[in-house]
């Protein structure tokens, strides 16, 4: 018999739920490297027309919003980064929960540095899957 590295071992014998908290946990991790990056184009992707992004003070940003602020620059991050990832998957749903960091610099010239929970809930349409749904804490004492 070849040898065969561990990983492809482990990728053979993954079930479907463990390949679905992997693709999601990757695309979620791809989302946040794009908004660093203000890539919008990636950002477009992986996003569904009807996105709903809701703040910890209740404001809601649509997609359309969020594409115009990444080719804006309103942001430039040092930081945008997962620092604790949870995947949860039920059948086509999934849900990201996990702490991120944020810093940089605001368009304005202020600097911002803070961290948040946020979950990103995930659907799996014919095109893969899709983050459609939104929702960040307030940004967390700092300790």
């Amino acid at each position: 018999m070849p040898f065969l590295p561990l990983i492809f071992l482990a990728a053979a014998t993954a079930t479907p739920a463990q390949h679905d908290r992997a693709e999601v946990a990757a695309l979620d991790t791809a989302f946040q490297a794009a908004v660093k990056a203000n890539d919008a184009d990636a950002m477009a992707k992986i996003l569904p027309d009807d996105y709903v992004l809701v703040l910890g003070d209740g404001s809601i940003q649509s997609k359309a919003d969020l594409l115009a602020e990444a080719r804006e620059k309103h942001r430039d991050y040092e930081q945008q980064d997962e620092l604790e990832q949870h995947v949860r998957v039920w059948g086509d749903t999934a849900v990201v929960t996990a702490k991120l960091w944020l810093k940089g610099t605001r368009r304005d010239g202020s600097a911002f540095d803070y961290q948040l929970w946020f979950s990103d809930t995930y659907v799996r349409t014919p095109q893969g899957w899709k983050y459609v749904l939104g929702q960040a804490s307030f940004p967390l004492p700092k300790s």
